[in-house]
Order: C-alpha cells, then structure tokens, then sequence
C-alpha cells in the first residue's frame, strides 16, 4: 500500500482499514503491460547540416514584418491579427478548451447541494396503507443539504485535470501558428502584389519602347532600309509584350483579392495601397537549432503538449483499474406538514460510502487503456514526424534563399552589362554609327533584365517570410517546458 494513503488513514481504526484497503486492492483489476511504447525525438540532437549558413546568425523578431520598414504592410497586419475570422475559430477552441478543463475540475473533491421537495397526494382506500392512511390526502416535505467528497486516491482526477490543462496549453500554441500562418501569408501576398506594381510599370516601359521600334521598322521599310520581317518581328514582339501586361493585370487583381480575403475585408477595401520599394534586409540562421526551436516554433510546442495530455490520460486510465472509494453525506428534515419541518423529530441525517472494485471489468478498462496508449503513440510518432519536418522546412528555405541571393548576384551584373550596352548604344547613335533601332532594342534588352530581376528580389522576399516562418516567426516560450510568450501583443489578447 503507498505509504502516502497510509499517513491519511486514521491512527485508531488503521488495522481495520488496512485490511479492508488490502482485500480492496485484491480486487483490482490487472493493469496490461505497455508493450509498445515510442520514445521522442530528442531535441539536443536536432541540428542543421554544417554547410547550410547565411550572412548573420539569429532568430526572427516577434514583429519580423517591420524589418521592411513599410507602413502599409503594419497596417495590413494589424488589421488582420484584430479582425481576422481564422484568429477567431483559434480563440474558440482556446474557449472551448477552458471550458473543458473547468467541467473536469468541477467534477473533483467535495460537492455540496441543496434540495428542497414538497407534495400532495391521495393514498388509495384499497391499495397497501389502511385507514387512516388510505382515502386521505397528505402533505410531505422535505429539506436537505447533501454532500459527497471523492477520494483521488490513484491520481485519476489530477491526471485528468491534467490532460485538459495539457490540451489548453496546445490549444495556445495552436494560436500562436496560426496568427504566424497568416502574417506569413498577408506579407507574401503584399509582396507579390508590389512586385506586380513594379512590373507593370517595367513592362509598359518596354511596351513604349517596342512601339517606337515598331515606328522605326515601318518608317525603314517604307524608305527600303529594312524588310518587311524586320516589321513584322517588332509587331509579333509588341503582341507579346501587351499579351503580357494582359496578364499581368489579371495577376495584380487576383493577388489584391487574396489578400483581401485573408484580412476579411469587404470589396472595397485595399484600394488605397500603392507602390512602394520594399527595404532590403540581411536575414539570418541560428547557428544551432536544439531545444531552442522547441521554445520557437508553436506547432512542435502544440504537439509537445499534447503528448504531455496523452500521458496524463494514460495515467488517469491506469487509475481506473484500482478501487474507488467516496464519502456521501446529507442532513436534513422531512414532515407531513409545515408545521412539525424544523422540529428535531423530523431531521434525517445520512453517513454513507461506496466502494467500487473493477472486478469484472477488465475487458473495458483493457479496452480503455489500450485505447489511451495508442493516442499517445500516435501523438508521439506525430511529434517526431513534425521535429524532422521542421528541420528539413529551415534546411531547404535557407538553401533556396541563399541561391537566389546568388542569382540576384549574377543578375545585377548582367543587368549592369545591359546598362552598358544601353550608354554604348546611345553613343554610337549621337555618332551617327547606328540607328534609332539599335538604342530601342539596347533599352528593351536593359528592361527585360531589369524585369528578371524584380522577380527574383520578389522570390528572395518570398523566401525570407518562408524562413521566418519555419524558424517559428518570433513565437518563444519561457522555458522548453513553460508556458508560450507570444509572437505579438494581439495573441495574448485575444485568447481567453
């Protein structure tokens, strides 16, 4: 017998009791062993290849947006972490999860109620109770305070207390991913939107740009300078580009209705946003990942605490194979009538317990056990996939954003040659050593390299948010094991 049920066992009676616990325990079901269970995945091992670096060493900032320094995109995020309906369905389940753990804490230790019943009947002439009884009408009724005291001598309810806390604490986390989720997906979404802005404005210059060489290839072929393919080629270029400022636009509207269904916004909303450059920023790897992304990222941090549910549920489920012993109390009064209620003839005190022994009840509680057990291997396996996932997440956004900082690299330098060329062009034509052709097609040649490279500063943005986000985008726990601080002010705001 634990020697802690021992202490709580008065010091008069305890052989009796003891016997009585022992025949008890005699009684309790036999708890399965635990065959299969699954280890975690340690944390102190997780780590990025050597080779995988960038510029700097860190983790994201709570409010990484603002590193872009872009008024528009703090107010877009703003808007969306107070108005957001996927936030919304987050606190809920926080609610919902609250509200859980309060039923199950309201369940434990002692409970006290009042009832109070009063009634009239007629008792039958000819049924059980004669005369007088039978054929008068009486009155009865009855006041009592009843209570009833449950014994947690196993653990159960504390392990199932601790489950709900467990599934509250995930349920936070779960938050805290999503508001990451959607300030990831509103910057992404801006982004694409001014790199389309700044495209438009590209592409209208080379549009204007082949015009005039259009111009040029008619006013040539008209005075025998030049074929009729050269024309030709100049209008199939121009049909070209105008089928793509076609379908840019289209691009650039779609990208604004994305991103005006992730704020919620109505349909005229996001019409004040215009072009702006975005600042370019150095990112930055942690030289070590370890037990530190556990406290950063919510997902491992949700999955984490869930499997400390499961066990607690595996702990309650073991506690059911023991005896349960409660205390039932009541005091109170019954009468035929008002007048004799209080009197002390009419109390009716009550002392009672109950012991229930899970005898023959194995197969449930197996089943039961069984059931629980395979919840927290499933959980755990879902960890570990998730601790695997998350590293290889950092691992390919770092490579892919440091290949695109290297084509960026080689693409400015082909675009300062295209500059080159542009000036030498010009020159030669102040020179009269070439036509006006020659310089059109010199700019529009600088303009589709200046066109290549807008898209690749945009997928290195792309990369950089992707990165912040698989890093856990500024989310941090006070210990591996404590409560989560949050990624912004708004996240502790609105859970309940």
């Amino acid at each position: 017998m634990p020697p802690r049920l021992l202490r709580l066992l008065p010091a008069g009676p305890r052989p009796r009791i003891v016997i009585a616990l022992a025949l008890g325990m005699a009684g309790c079901a036999s708890i399965p062993p635990d065959r299969n269970p699954l280890p975690q995945q340690d944390m102190a091992r997780v780590q990025l290849a050597r080779d995988i670096r960038l510029a700097r060493d860190g983790w994201p900032d709570a409010q990484w947006w603002r590193q872009y320094r872009d008024p528009q995109l703090d107010r877009l995020i703003e808007r969306a972490l107070a108005h957001s309906p996927t936030l919304a369905v987050a606190a809920a389940r926080i609610a919902a999860a609250h509200s859980a753990l309060a039923l199950d804490a309201a369940d434990s230790g002692l409970n006290v109620g009042f009832d109070a019943a009063s009634n009239r009947q007629r008792y039958s002439a000819n049924g059980l109770f004669p005369t007088p009884i039978g054929g008068n009408y009486f009155s009865e009724t009855t006041l009592a305070v009843q209570a009833r005291y449950q014994f947690d001598w196993w653990g159960k309810r504390r392990a199932t207390i601790a489950a709900a806390l467990g599934e509250v604490d995930a349920r936070r986390a779960d938050y805290a991913q999503a508001e990451q989720t959607l300030t990831a997906a509103i910057a992404q979404s801006y982004f694409n939107l001014q790199s389309d802005f700044a495209r438009l404005a590209n592409l209208r210059r080379r549009i204007a740009a082949q015009r005039e060489l259009v111009a040029d290839r008619r006013a040539r072929v008209r005075h025998g300078l030049a074929s009729s393919d050269e024309r030709r080629l100049a209008e199939s270029g121009l049909d070209e580009l105008n089928r793509q400022l076609a379908s840019l636009e289209a691009r650039r509207a779609g990208e604004r209705e994305a991103l005006r269904a992730l704020l919620g916004a109505d349909a005229g909303a996001l019409t004040e946003l215009e072009p702006r450059p975005i600042a370019e920023v150095s990112q930055a790897l942690p030289a070590k990942l370890g037990m530190e992304l556990l406290a950063r990222r919510p997902d491992l941090q949700a999955a984490r605490w869930r499997i400390v549910a499961a066990l607690s549920r595996v702990e309650a489920a073991r506690a059911s194979f023991y005896p349960d012993i409660n205390l039932l109390g009541a005091f109170g009064t019954d009468a035929l009538s008002f007048d004799h209620l209080l009197a002390a003839s009419s109390r009716t005190p009550f002392v009672g317990s109950t012991l229930s022994l899970p005898l023959f009840d194995s197969r449930r509680l197996d089943a039961r056990l069984e059931s629980t057990r395979s919840e927290r291997n499933l959980l755990i396996a879902d960890y570990n996939r998730r601790v695997i996932d998350a590293v290889r997440d950092i691992a390919r956004q770092a490579i892919a954003l440091r290949g695109i900082e290297a084509e960026i690299a080689q693409q400015r330098a082909a675009d300062a040659a295209s500059d080159d060329l542009l000036h030498s062009a010009q020159a030669r034509f102040k020179q009269g050593l070439a036509d006006r052709g020659a310089v059109l097609s010199a700019e529009s040649a600088r303009l589709r390299q200046q066109d290549a490279l807008l898209q690749l500063e945009n997928q290195r943005l792309l990369a950089e948010v992707a990165l912040d986000l698989a890093l856990g985008g500024g989310y941090r726990t006070d210990s591996p094991s404590g409560r989560a601080s949050h990624s912004s002010k708004r996240t502790n705001e609105a859970k309940p």
